[in-house]
């Protein structure tokens, strides 16, 4: 009997003893951190590794955090999660689409994703009751204000100006709850039915003046070239004919030049064997000759009118007939 009761104080021992090894030990993994209160008072934030508590004096803090999930698209549903592990790793939150109204007073929807990470674990705890609400709640506020402070046309190519002016003013509004908010991007930006289908009239009016214009300035384009075209080719073919009538003058002069140096050349030979007399009687007669039977072509009757002067060409014409004789 003794020693059944000996073996349940033991057993009762070892298990406390085992219960109270496995309190002691934390195990907190690689991007992880662990609040750690004593007696419901902030003791310590736990890193990476093994750790050791004093059980049933300390304990983990534990968090109630909402988050926000698309499930279907446009549907988003909200659900509440217990943590008593702190994930240190970025973060991405979706937020639901939300009505914004411009400067203009135009409302469009907005679905906005942020990028956070959790720099001071005990800030993200003891800072603010519902991280995750708190975060999302600040950046739907400050998407109105910014959005409320710019036009359609503003919001609708400053994206880029948008996401760095949130992401500004939220990592400076979540610095006190241990949070660095690394980027904001716009996901979608929708205009109401009407101005959407406004602005595709407007987009399509402006690709169809573009068109118009570059098809002008193509024909106008086309029209100059064809114009210099023509009128290079002008210049060129009035160059060419310049050009094709001096070197046709310049050979009919030189041809001239010939004749005239041959028939000087002639008239000295002749000059020369009629014993120095003037050979140009001579030379009328002889052209005055030659025309004759040109003049007496034709069936038709010709009278032929010799003038006076003709006797003294015949004369002379026998005279060098003689001459030529005699030298022969």
């Amino acid at each position: 009997m003794e020693l059944i009761i000996i073996a349940v104080v033991l057993g009762i021992v070892f298990i406390t003893l085992l219960s109270f090894v496995l309190n002691s030990v934390y195990l907190v993994r690689q991007a992880e951190a662990v609040v750690i209160e004593r007696f419901g008072k902030y003791q310590r934030v736990m890193g990476p590794g093994l750790h050791w508590v004093v059980p049933f004096m300390d304990s983990a803090r534990s968090v109630m955090w909402t988050y926000v999930t698309d499930a279907s698209g446009s549907r988003y549903f909200r659900y509440t999660k217990t943590l008593n592990r702190i994930d240190l790793r970025e973060s991405v939150y979706d937020f639901p689409k939300q009505n914004v109204i411009t400067k203009d007073n135009v409302t469009m929807e907005i679905n906005a994703l942020l990028y956070y990470q959790i720099t001071d674990p005990r800030a993200a705890v003891y800072e603010v009751s519902n991280l995750p609400e708190a975060i999302e709640k600040l950046t739907q506020t400050t998407l109105r204000n910014v959005i409320g402070s710019l036009d359609l046309d503003e919001s609708l190519v400053s994206r880029d100006q948008i996401n760095e002016k949130l992401t500004l003013i939220l990592d400076e509004a979540t610095d006190k709850w241990g949070v660095k908010i690394n980027r904001v991007e716009l996901q979608e930006v929708n205009p109401p039915a009407d101005i959407r289908h406004a602005m595709e009239k407007q987009m399509r009016a402006e690709r169809d003046r573009r068109a118009i214009i570059l098809e002008s300035e193509g024909k106008k384009s086309a029209a100059i070239l064809e114009a210099e075209g023509v009128r290079e080719s002008k210049v060129l073919r009035a160059k060419g004919d310049a050009e094709s009538q001096i070197i046709n003058a310049e050979g009919e002069a030189n041809a001239r030049l010939k004749v005239a140096e041959a028939e000087a050349k002639a008239i000295n030979m002749l000059k020369v064997a009629v014993g120095g007399t003037d050979p140009i009687p001579y030379l009328i007669a002889t052209q005055y000759i030659q025309m004759l039977p040109k003049m007496t072509e034709g069936k038709d009757n010709k009278m032929i009118m010799v003038p006076y002067e003709a006797s003294a060409l015949m004369g002379s014409v026998s005279s060098l007939k003689s001459i030529f004789e005699g030298t022969k």
